[in-house]
């Protein structure tokens, strides 16, 4: 064979390809139960594919063949990894497909009462098809807008499948909850919101004070340190005490709404656990700005806050998006907590989900958690790509 037509093996897709192997024989597909309370006898993915027909195994193996024959002899070229995203694009949508169907018949013939339950099996097959397709992504070498473009297509084979899933006990959980979700999502926004936008502000003004103070760097920083190491449901628990004593010794707090539960307690921990990363990244970047451009801004007559805002953040920007980024994802997982203090938001419909023994209102509390970090995270990376790449 060629030299020129072969390139080294690809280990990391033969690590997935052989977890995702092990997982379709080992795991269970899917669960079928008579209620939503009762885990269910496990149905394996060859017995879904077996009712579904021959043509179904034979597509199945011949794109597990193909995969391996990939990660074995790679071609070289950027068009054998566009295949792969392509392929597991298609094999999300399909996997939905195949749960749906076999839930539909199941639904239909056994009992209409019955529960159809997503599997260990199916969620490791899914994401180790994502991991898949963001390895061959990456391997294409694209810009961050257009890698971001990519990811998006690689998922709409599977949301324009959702609405085959409607037999599905996930989907008759967002059936039972829809009124409720979307108020949730909104509910986690504010409180993300709340706690992160108020940290950027004092965050920049600590950070750029330490610049100028060295005894507020060595005081603060170590106070900063302890509260990262405090347990996020231990800070809600202290910070519940206080707050229930201000609002009965300030009635008009208590009427704005702050207490010992509900969103001030959240707002107030989050906020304290979103100060460290931006103070850090903020005053990394900010030591970072040239000396020469402080003091040719100082010579054309600038004040200290024009220098802050015009030149040195700035300068510092690039730094500082770090530190954002790490807060926002950071804040958005973190927010689910708060819903113990009454906070609400998405971990309220997780924690129903836990309380009642419900795992898949519990998956249907978590995935847009999931999807709101992957969305900050996202973010910032084109906009820390955008702002690296833009012309000096």
């Amino acid at each position: 064979m060629p030299a020129s037509l072969v390139q080294r093996c690809n280990p990391v897709l033969a690590l997935y390809l052989a977890l995702a192997m092990g997982a379709a024989w080992g795991l269970p597909f899917l669960r079928v139960s008579p209620n939503r309370l009762l885990s269910g006898e496990p149905i394996y993915l060859w017995d879904v594919l077996l009712q579904q027909g021959s043509p179904m195994v034979f597509v199945l193996v011949l794109d597990i063949a193909a995969l391996l024959c990939i990660a074995v002899w790679q071609p070289k070229g950027r068009t054998t990894q566009a295949w792969v995203v392509l392929a597991m694009a298609a094999g999300l949508a399909g996997i939905w497909l195949l749960a749906s169907h076999f839930a539909t018949s199941a639904t239909q013939v056994e009992n209409p009462f019955s529960r159809t339950a997503l599997g260990a099996g199916f969620w490791a097959l899914c994401a180790m098809a994502w991991m898949i397709a963001l390895d061959a992504i990456d391997r294409l070498q694209l810009t961050a807008l257009r890698r971001l473009l990519v990811q998006g297509a690689l998922l709409l084979p599977l949301l324009l499948s959702l609405n085959e899933g409607q037999y599905l006990s996930i989907a008759k959980e967002y059936a039972n909850q829809s009124d409720i979700f979307v108020p949730a999502i909104l509910r986690h926004l504010l409180i993300v919101w709340l706690a992160v936008v108020p940290a950027v502000v004092i965050g920049l003004l600590l950070a750029w004070r330490m610049t100028k103070t060295r005894r507020l760097r060595q005081a603060l920083f170590p106070v900063l340190n302890v509260i990262q190491t405090i347990p996020s449901i231990a800070l809600f628990g202290l910070l519940m005490a206080p707050l229930a004593w201000i609002a009965v010794q300030l009635p008009a707090l208590g009427h704005a709404g702050i207490s010992g539960v509900g969103i001030a307690p959240a707002v107030i921990a989050l906020f304290m656990y979103a100060l460290l990363p931006i103070v850090r990244s903020a005053l990394a970047g900010l030591g970072q700005v040239p000396a020469d451009a402080v003091h040719a801004a100082r010579a054309m007559g600038m004040s200290s806050r024009q220098l802050l805002w015009q030149v040195e953040l700035p300068l510092a920007l690039p730094a500082l998006l770090i530190g954002l980024r790490t807060a926002f994802v950071q804040t958005t997982g973190l927010a689910a907590v708060s819903a113990l203090v009454g906070a609400g938001g998405l971990g309220q419909i997780m924690f129903d989900g836990l309380f009642s023994a419900a795992n898949e209102l519990v998956i249907l509390g978590v995935i847009p958690i999931v999807l709101l970090a992957m969305l900050a995270d996202t973010f910032f990376k084109v906009l820390s790509s955008l702002i690296n790449t833009r012309p000096q």
